[in-house]
């Protein structure tokens, strides 16, 4: 069993349009903090944060890519390795909502063939244009889990990581099973057949 002590890296990767405020949601999650006035992220920023569980502990290890069009073609260096991704779209922009299925194309294609992917609708203090229901239908028919967040109020900030960060724990006590069933059998605790008496 992995100690508690030694948390288990996950690496988390967000995405999406520039302006959907992927930097502030992650502001609100790791440091309890908003600010109207971040800039534009450029290239990429990382930050970590511990999530403990009875058993063990996990460091999600978080990226903060930039959303602008010039960067875009970086965005593999951050995706590559990740296990799970938050796709980020503005409630009140219906363009960021079909980019963002753009994002979830691209994770398909050239990510981890096992990333797990959420998606979250940000901004719901402000007017929500992008219809709930037709994301939540989009995130049902693709097994992706689907939050609705303010990172200005902090409304479902932390669900909307925790989400997926239970579904990493759920993987590894899947493994943990796994590895279980797979434990070689210790043949000196066989017994021994007796001899035929018979020689070749």
């Amino acid at each position: 069993m992995t100690s508690k002590n030694i948390p288990i890296p996950k690496k988390l990767v967000l995405l999406g349009e520039s302006s959907v405020g992927k930097t502030s949601l992650v502001l609100r999650y790791v440091n309890h903090f908003f600010d109207s006035r971040t800039e534009p992220t450029i290239g990429a920023t990382y930050l970590t944060k511990t999530i403990d569980f009875p058993k063990y502990s996990l460091r999600l290890q978080i990226w903060d890519t930039a959303g602008q069009e010039r960067y875009h073609s970086l965005a593999p260096l951050y995706y590559r390795g990740a296990h799970g991704a938050l796709v980020v779209y503005d409630v009140e922009n219906l363009d960021s909502w079909e980019r963002a299925k753009e994002w979830v194309k691209e994770l398909k294609s050239n990510g981890d063939p096992n990333i797990l992917i959420d998606i979250i609708g940000n901004k719901t203090d402000l007017d929500i244009r992008v219809d709930p229901v037709e994301v939540a239908s989009y995130c049902e028919e693709n097994g992706f889990g689907f939050t609705e967040t303010s990172a200005k109020t902090d409304s479902n900030v932390d669900e909307a990581f925790s989400n997926l960060a239970k579904k990493f724990k759920v993987d590894l006590d899947e493994n943990t099973i796994t590895k279980k069933k797979k434990e070689p059998l210790n043949l000196e605790k066989e017994e021994k057949k007796p001899s035929s008496g018979k020689c070749c």
